[in-house]
């Protein structure tokens, strides 16, 4: 146990992810082409797919994703803020509110990129015809302006709770001005 502890967070992650592929290889091979397998236990029988896929799995997977959701703007936030209220002259402030805001910038481009390349190769949902009435109707993009004004929250803790990261970044970084202002 203390080797495992030993090792480096990322080193555990990967060894995760290979568990999990190979845990979910292991569950396709055992379900190929049956809707459940029943493993057979004595008096009764324990189903693999109800119990640990539709299960155990998700339930748990579902918790995962929902901690990680939970723990994502808490940390911007107070690490801009300590970021923020760390600096003591006034000119590095705004160096580094502008280097965050560039590097959220950059790093959405390239999250857009990636997807939308990944999705010209492998083309999903080629081939399934599924008949629908729905239409979209393409909003209007904004302004520049209405995109600088729409930076600032009205309500930081309405932006927190929606996940609205521009705004969160803004408001973490002016709310770190205000306290290395004060001290």
């Amino acid at each position: 146990m203390s080797k495992i502890r030993s090792m480096s967070l990322t080193t555990r992650i990967m060894i995760g992810m290979v568990l999990g592929v190979a845990v979910g290889f292991i569950f396709q091979a055992i379900l190929a082409g049956e809707d459940d397998y029943l493993i057979p236990l004595g008096l009764f029988s324990l189903p693999i797919k109800a119990f640990f896929v539709d299960g155990l799995f998700h339930v748990g997977g579902q918790i995962f994703i929902a901690s990680l959701k939970m723990l994502v703007v808490p940390l911007v936030f107070v690490s801009l803020v300590c970021g923020t209220c760390s600096l003591s002259d006034p000119k590095k402030l705004g160096r580094l509110g502008g280097k965050s805001i560039g590097l959220y910038l950059v790093t959405t481009a390239i999250a857009i990129t990636v997807a939308i390349t990944l999705a010209l190769l492998f083309n999903p949902g080629e081939g399934i015809g599924l008949p629908s009435q729905a239409s979209y109707d393409a909003k209007e993009a904004p302004t520049l302006a209405r995109v600088i004004i729409d930076m600032f929250p009205t309500n930081p803790f309405e932006a927190m709770a929606k996940g609205n990261m521009l705004q969160v970044i803004v408001f973490a970084l002016l709310f770190g001005i205000a306290m290395a202002q004060t001290v």
